[in-house]
This record gives structure tokens, sequence and C-alpha cells, in this order.
């Protein structure tokens, strides 16, 4: 079994950085990918940006530029930095990560971005 917790998520004002955190725990043999998802309300949940183990990344069209996400391996951790936020960013930020294929998700964290 594998547990997730997040944080950092917050209030902040349009223009402003926050960076999220997202710490795992349990069997973590073998992660395939590690990422975050957003939600906001009455629509789906959506990919925000993903680092699989071999470090590539893929990004949202609408965050790409803005946000940066890196993982710390040692520590079964994965960041999501997020620069220049919009009020359109406001949502759940939930982590995900892969372990032998079988996604996890964590409790989600929430973001919102005041005009």
């Amino acid at each position: 079994q594998v547990q997730l917790v997040e944080s950092g998520g917050g209030l902040v004002q349009a223009g402003g950085s926050l960076r999220l955190t997202c710490l795992a725990s349990g069997n973590m043999f073998r992660i395939n990918s590690m990422g975050w998802y957003r939600q906001a309300p009455g629509k789906q949940r959506e990919l925000v940006a993903s680092i699989s183990s071999g470090g590539g990344t893929i990004y949202a069209n609408d965050v790409k530029g803005r946000f940066t996400i890196s993982r710390d391996s040692a520590k079964n951790s994965v960041y999501l930095q997020m620069n220049s936020l919009k009020p359109e960013d406001t949502a759940v930020y939930y982590c995900n990560v892969a372990v032998r294929y079988i996604p996890y998700w964590g409790q989600g964290t929430q973001v919102t971005v005041s005009s």
C-alpha cells in the first residue's frame, strides 16, 4: 500500500507563487511516474504535470512555462512549483503516484487564486 500526503496549497493573489509537496510512503518499489492533477468545481479532474521514473516531464498546455514539476527519489517526494498563478488555476490539486502501474491518490490540497 502507498500513502500520499500533500501540502503547500493556500490562497494567493494572481501573479503569485505556490509550491506543492507530495510525500509518498509505503511500498514504493518500482515507481513508474509521479504527478499532479487538479479538479475545479464542476469540471473533470485533469493532468497538470507528471514526471516519469526516467525524469521525462509532461505538462498541460495552459501551465507550460509557469509550472515546474520535480522529484526527489531519495525522499519519495514530488513537487510542483507554480508561478504566475491565475484565477483559472483555482482547484483542488491531487498528487498521483503510479507504483507497478497501480495509481494512488492523495487527499488533495486546495489552491485558490484571487484576482
